[in-house]
């Protein structure tokens, strides 16, 4: 009998010894006493702060919904607009390719390498006697050799009509900033010119802008009128082979210079008003006198 009594005890003892019996055993310590409190808080919530947690809880998955929605309904305009171009858009892309293309193939002076690239001393050549440097020093040089007040009078007007060009054709090519169909650096000459970007050609506006002045304001032969438009022709082409210009700046620049030519006929300046102008330059103005 005492024996198993003892073992009873040692039983009891065991099973009491168990973790999820050691808090009889034990008193209950700080941090349990503070849970047991923070639980019973919890417990005795008033049922309006119940409620306005739930609605917060229920407002934010609303809210991303929402977001999710407005993405939903973004992202597949903006995927149309990109797989879906319009007609314009395409025609202009294709046009450009085209006209890339054709430019890369017509350069063949553009380097000593190049299909034709004995002939680019030639073509350059060419391309000087467009320059814009190269015809304000001609026609300043002419202007002081005339003699006659008709010959002055179209010398000034060509004159203005030059730095008109110039001054339009750098506008634009800094407003457009088109690089050419090759890398090319722009020459001493260029930059003097502000001739460094590509659209428009600033040779092909010059061309067509002098050759039309002079066929209006010189009595010529046939002949002489051939070799001059040929002779604007060449120059626009010349820009094109070196590589410094595409075909739709050759042709923007023959128009732009058709322009230039119209402008300064609306504004053309009388003979009085040439001399007043010389006789500023010269500083031999009396108008006191």
């Amino acid at each position: 009998m005492p024996s198993t009594v003892r073992s009873r005890a040692r039983e009891r003892n065991s099973v009491l010894g168990r973790p999820e019996f050691m808090s009889l055993n034990h008193p209950p310590t700080r941090g349990a006493a503070a849970s047991g409190a923070s639980e019973t808080r919890g417990k005795s919530k008033r049922p309006g702060q119940i409620k306005q947690q739930t609605s917060q809880q229920s407002e934010e998955p609303t809210d991303s919904g929402s977001k999710d929605r407005r993405e939903s309904n973004k992202m597949p305009e903006e995927d149309c607009m990109q797989l879906n171009p319009s007609f314009k858009g395409i025609a202009m892309n294709s046009l450009l390719a085209i006209d890339i293309c054709l430019s890369k193939r017509m350069g063949v002076c553009a380097y000593p390498w190049s299909s034709w690239g004995g002939c680019r001393s030639m073509a350059s050549l060419v391309a000087l006697t467009g320059h814009g440097i190269t015809w304000i020093i001609g026609t300043i040089v002419c202007l002081t050799r005339s003699n006659t007040l008709a010959g002055q009078e179209v010398l000034v007007n060509l004159l203005l009509a030059l730095i008109l060009d110039i001054m339009t054709v750098a506008g634009l090519q800094r407003l457009v900033k088109r690089r050419g169909p090759w890398e090319m650096t722009p020459g001493f000459l260029d930059c003097i010119a502000m001739d460094v970007y590509s659209f428009p050609a600033a040779h092909a506006s010059r061309g067509a802008m002098v050759s039309k002045f002079l066929l209006s304001h010189l009595v010529l032969a046939v002949p002489l009128r051939i070799l001059l438009v040929l002779w604007a022709f060449l120059v626009g082409m010349s820009q094109v082979v070196l590589g410094k210009h595409h075909l739709t700046d050759m042709v923007c620049g023959f128009a732009l210079g058709m322009l230039h030519f119209s402008l300064m006929e609306s504004v053309w300046l009388s003979s009085n008003t040439c001399q007043a102008l010389i006789s500023i330059s010269t500083l031999s103005w009396s108008p006191l006198f």
